[in-house]
């Protein structure tokens, strides 16, 4: 519990993963590249041994050969000059993944970077364990490539076959709905080859990073504020992802402040162009009704409204229920998830449905496994696959991507 604690956003960022490990046994070649030898042999120094060193990206480009290299850029990098350079490189070569270390981490050099192909910008100087934790990220990422080619979206947009939108919402908290959005992320992604993205729309308070663990360099904040460039490329490059299952992740703000920057048509636009090369997007929201909520609702393809086994709860769904017939929302797309459905509370299922005159399509009983495995950081289908909660979590999953369908990844 304590290791856990400590890998909370604004700690450490190395997880459970040993630095130095990740260093010395790299899965791909490292190569810096900066013209001020001083900062180059520190730059690869902290990398570890046989590391390549460059005084400039025509340099390197001429020895690259024809394995995946992770190349980390020095400040003098992130000029003009130097990301022009670099632009051309990693648009021939997606195998080669870059990482700038900027001087001063402004939005736009950020974004120019970004935008030249670099996949993750950090600040000089730059702490040991989170490069080599940026290192492991983007290992991961040019693994899963196979063949040269530009980020381009995975699926016909013209042809309108674009990516599911899965809306998890709920109509009051604690109902259970961000960790019915987590693992039924979790267990998509574990169905298919192709991206599966869980968005963290709970913009004040959204919980999807710490419940997966993770320590995200980006938020969705990095998508709004280059709005006006924003394609898929660039969201790509955003992306978190879940080691344990490549679920990609596009997290909420770290301040509950930003919401107010991120409007409507922001998040529409955004998850647009998400289903542009993912096969899901699964939407966690927050417990009540606004413009947001509401553009997602009427984007989505399928909307899961969790409830919980309380009078309250049903009330609160009831009304919601009320809430999306008079806004003309098909009833067909929603979904009830009942979580806790098997708690002794004195209340029945049957007498659920009758009250919301809706059909229960998921049943989710109640285990302490899901708080444990909540504190782990560890999606439940994952740390406790045999449990009753899972099967039920695996069991929605199966309105979507039945178990044995021909897109499932192979274990």
């Amino acid at each position: 519990m304590s290791n856990y604690l400590d890998d909370l956003p604004g700690a450490s960022l190395t997880g459970d993963r040993d630095v130095s490990d990740a260093m010395t046994q790299p899965r791909t070649r490292l190569a810096v590249v900066e013209v001020d030898q001083s900062t180059r042999n520190r730059l690869s120094m902290q990398l570890g041994d046989q590391v390549a060193g460059y005084s400039t990206v025509e340099a390197f480009s001429d020895e690259i050969g024809p394995d995946p290299v992770v190349v980390v850029l020095g400040p003098s990098c992130a000029g003009a000059p130097g990301l022009m350079g670099a632009e051309e490189l990693l648009r021939q070569r997606p195998d080669v993944g870059a990482i700038l270390i900027a001087e001063e981490l402004t939005t736009d050099v950020f974004q120019r970077a970004i935008r030249s192909g670099v996949r993750d910008v950090l600040a000089a100087p730059v702490d040991t364990a989170q490069l080599g934790e940026a290192v492991r990220r983007i290992e991961e990422a040019i693994g899963a490539v196979r063949v040269p080619s530009t980020v381009e979206p995975q699926f016909d947009t013209e042809g309108g076959n674009l990516g599911r939108v899965i809306t998890v919402f709920s109509t009051k908290g604690g109902a259970g709905k961000s960790v019915v959005a987590s693992n039924l992320g979790v267990s998509l992604a574990s169905r298919t080859d192709k991206p599966v993205v869980l968005v963290d729309a709970d913009l004040q308070f959204g919980d999807i990073a710490v419940m997966l663990k993770l320590a995200p360099q980006h938020t969705i904040v990095d998508a709004v504020s280059s709005m006006d460039r924003l394609d898929a490329g660039f969201v790509q490059n955003l992306l978190a992802t879940h080691p344990a299952s490549g679920l990609k992740v596009l997290p909420a703000p770290l301040e509950p402040a930003y919401a107010d920057q991120i409007s409507a048509d922001d998040v529409t636009k955004i998850v647009e162009i998400l289903r542009t090369f993912c096969a899901y997007v699964v939407i966690d929201t927050p417990s009540y009704f606004d413009d947001k909520v509401l553009n997602l609702i009427e984007l989505s393809d399928d909307v899961l409204l969790v409830a919980g086994m309380d009078i309250p709860n049903i009330k609160n769904v009831k009304i919601g229920l009320q809430t999306m017939r008079l806004l003309n929302t098909p009833m067909s797309k929603i979904h009830l998830v009942l979580n806790r459905a098997n708690s002794k509370v004195k209340l029945d299922v049957s007498e659920v449905e009758r009250t919301l005159q809706v059909k229960a399509e998921s049943l989710v009983p109640s285990d302490v496994v899901v708080p444990q495995s909540v504190n782990k950081g560890t999606p439940v289908v994952l740390d406790a696959p045999k449990a009753g909660v899972s099967r039920a979590l695996e069991q929605l999953a199966d309105l979507f991507v039945p178990v044995g369908e021909k897109g499932r990844r192979k274990k």
